[in-house]
């Protein structure tokens, strides 16, 4: 597969900025697992291990600038969804439930994508600094997907920690908060547990050729 350095930099970062914007709505919804409650967004965990990827492979200016995108993508899409509520809606569409239904999902968005960002930047920031302490430091040499596990040692907690907190605080109870935050770190650490080998996706040296 040839690709140049623009095409890499799409392919890599358009995939991340497409786990958090999709996990960011999906999170609208709780969910439960027996016992286990969560948001839905789970699809978000991935970013982490594709940071690394993205770091790895564009390096990490690419990683912190894909980070900071997302963010945007996030923010805009959910003021764009703001003033969809507001447009008029159809009155059949309205009867049946379409406006009721779209404002509590889009409007409590505003506040899940708010959590979501500052979660997201503050633990992707954490989690590109580890992977650069750890690559150019005692982890140079060592197996690649160690980084991972390190990495996103440091990150998942934050994010699972500070998303719920600003995204639910005062709609649920803080029972059900302290649920989301342990399922939260679970989950996320068993999809790095199957999404480690991932880093091997990309190479060490550049997948891309000069821009032509």
């Amino acid at each position: 597969m040839k690709l140049n350095k623009t095409q890499a930099t799409i392919v890599l970062s358009g995939m991340y900025i497409f786990f958090a914007l999709t996990g960011n709505i999906a999170a609208t919804k709780l969910t439960f697992f027996g016992r286990f409650v969560m948001d839905a967004g789970f699809i978000y965990a991935f970013t982490f291990t594709w940071r690394d990827m993205i770091h790895k492979q564009l390096g990490k200016k690419a990683a912190i600038t894909t980070i900071y995108m997302a963010a945007a993508v996030n923010l805009i899409a959910a003021l764009y969804y703001q003033f969809v509520i507001f447009l008029p809606a159809e009155p059949e569409w309205a009867l049946a439930g379409g406006q009721a239904a779209w404002k509590f999902l889009f409007g409590i968005q505003m506040r899940v994508v708010i959590g979501s960002i500052l979660a997201q930047v503050i633990s992707e920031l954490a989690d590109t600094q580890t992977y650069t302490w750890w690559t150019s430091g005692f982890g140079k040499g060592r197996p690649q997907w160690l980084r991972v596990v390190v990495s996103n040692t440091i990150s998942i907690p934050i994010d699972s920690v500070l998303f719920p907190i600003i995204a639910f605080a005062g709609i649920v109870s803080w029972g059900v908060m302290w649920q989301m935050f342990i399922t939260n770190i679970l989950l996320k650490f068993i999809i790095t547990g199957g999404t480690w080998w991932m880093i091997y996706l990309v190479p060490e040296k550049k997948i891309y050729h000069s821009e032509e």
